[in-house]
């Protein structure tokens, strides 16, 4: 997911998308001790995704304080 697509999602968009790479991330967590895990750069991807979409979320509160 790019930075581009996170900022033209909406806040509602960006706090459901959140959750879902959350709920991903544990589906992986899982999957990776059960040695079911076969695209171990995922987890990688997600983690990273999840921080992303946290960075923007953090910049539009603080957009929206300074006003």
């Amino acid at each position: 997911m790019k930075n581009s697509e996170i900022r033209e999602m909406t806040d509602a968009d960006l706090a459901s998308k959140i959750v879902d790479l959350q709920r991903e991330k544990l589906n992986l967590k899982i999957q990776s001790r059960t040695g079911q895990l076969e695209k171990t750069a995922r987890v990688r991807e997600v983690r990273r995704d999840i921080a992303r979409c946290l960075t923007e979320e953090a910049a539009r509160a603080a957009k929206a304080e300074v006003k």
